[in-house]
């Protein structure tokens, strides 16, 4: 399983990128905003930023909801780093972008998937990735995991080489149950990511095996 950070904060993914674990960066116009990054030619040098820090894939986001909007916008975004995917939304002129930047050699991210009959559309348009929201799905008491395991099945079936990108991660068991469910990429905020490494016994036998050191010496 690949690990993508779900942040625009350059210093949570300095972090993860020492970690030694990180494939990749997924991003947004909230998580953009969310550290005080506005107007295109600002965003467009942040991206590069992000692409400087890591070796993997980066998505940045396109705003447009119009099939000419979105190419513009995919090819400007496209041209910035050969690490970019134009991150598209799930919609039919989504759909209709995915199948040109496929057709012309641009990496995408179908974003804001929240059926496995979305996602089949996406890979069937050639998107490279599929970002199911699974956090949002929970949230209105749908099971996100379900959707991870359906669409799973579905690629498996006729051999979508799509990777489904499982997104809106909220805590470290929905990064055990995305893996269990065959999500070929997590995307997860820092804190998610790090708290894998956590378990109270692991704490508690540590201290005892410094405390039972300090005792022999």
């Amino acid at each position: 399983m690949k690990f993508f950070i779900d942040t625009a904060n350059l210093d949570q993914i300095k972090k993860a990128q020492d970690l030694g674990i990180l494939d990749g960066v997924t991003t947004n116009p909230s998580l953009m905003a969310k550290e005080g990054i506005s107007g295109q030619n600002n965003i467009l040098r942040h991206y590069e930023k992000i692409c400087n820090l890591v070796e993997g894939d980066v998505s940045a986001e396109v705003i447009s909801v119009d099939y000419k909007g979105i190419l513009d916008e995919g090819k400007t975004l496209s041209k910035l780093h050969p690490q970019i995917v134009v991150k598209v939304p799930m919609i039919t002129e989504g759909i209709k972008s995915i199948k040109y930047f496929s057709n012309n050699g641009i990496k995408t991210n179908c974003t804001l998937v929240f059926s496995s009959g979305q996602a089949l559309l996406a890979a069937k348009a050639g998107a490279t990735y599929v970002s199911p929201f699974i956090g949002r799905l929970d949230d209105i008491s749908q099971d996100g995991i379900l959707l991870i395991e359906e669409i799973r099945h579905i690629f498996d079936n006729y051999a979508f080489e799509t990777e489904i990108l499982a997104a809106s991660i909220r805590n470290p068991m929905h990064i055990i149950n995305c893996a269990k469910a065959g999500a070929d990429i997590i995307t997860a905020p820092l804190n998610a990511i790090l708290s894998l490494a956590n378990h109270p016994l692991t704490d508690i036998g540590l201290a005892k095996f410094l405390d039972d050191y300090k005792n022999t010496n």
